[in-house]
C-alpha cells in the first residue's frame, strides 16, 4: 500500500460521506508527517453510523470482506482480490453514545480520533498522537512497532517504555 493508495481511499470515502480516520502504521506515518516504512495494509476507524455505507462503497469498488480471519461487525479485513498482491483494509467501528462512552465495537477511548496529521502533504484525520502512543506500547512489541514507539516519542516528548527501546 502506498501512500496515494490511502489519500485516494480517504478522500474517495469523503466524497461519499463517509468519513474515517486513519489508524495503525499510516496514522503513525501521518503524525510524524510522511512515510517511515513500508505498509502491508491500512487500518481505518468508522462510526458505527457510516459503517454500512463504508461497506457499500468497498463491494462497490470490488472489495471483500477476507474470510481466511476472525470477522466481526465491528473489526473486519477488506481485500480487493488481487491475492497476494492486495492492499487490504482493516476496519475498525466504533460507537459512542451522547455521553462520549463507548457502546459499541472496538474501544476507542473518547477524545483519541481527534488526531491530525500529513500523508504525501495532504492533511488527515487520525488517532491522537498520545493515544496512538499508548495503543503502540499496550501490546508485546515487534521490531516495527518499537520504530514507531522511539519514532513518536522523539517527535512529541513521549517516553519510550523499557519494553520498547
Amino acid at each position: 500500500m502506498e501512500a496515494a493508495d490511502v489519500l485516494r481511499l480517504y478522500d474517495a470515502l469523503a466524497a461519499e460521506g463517509v468519513p474515517v480516520r486513519i489508524d495503525g502504521g499510516w496514522c503513525v506515518d501521518a503524525l510524524l508527517g510522511g512515510q517511515t516504512r513500508d505498509h502491508p495494509d491500512l487500518d481505518i476507524a468508522v462510526d458505527r453510523a457510516h459503517a454500512g455505507r463504508l461497506r457499500e462503497l468497498f463491494a462497490r469498488w470490488g472489495y471483500e470482506v477476507r474470510t481466511d480471519r476472525d470477522t466481526t461487525d465491528w473489526s473486519f479485513v477488506l481485500t480487493d482480490g488481487r491475492g497476494a498482491s492486495a492492499d487490504p483494509v482493516d476496519v475498525h467501528v466504533y460507537a459512542y453514545d451522547e455521553h462520549g462512552v463507548i457502546v459499541y465495537g472496538v474501544e476507542y477511548p473518547w477524545g483519541s480520533l481527534t488526531g491530525t496529521g500529513v500523508l504525501a502533504g495532504r492533511e488527515v484525520s487520525c488517532v491522537a498522537p498520545e493515544w496512538m502512543f499508548a495503543f503502540k506500547t499496550a501490546y508485546p512489541p515487534r521490531e516495527k512497532d518499537r520504530a514507531d514507539v522511539r519514532a513518536l516519542a522523539a517527535a512529541y516528548g513521549f517516553t519510550v517504555p523499557e519494553s520498547h527501546r
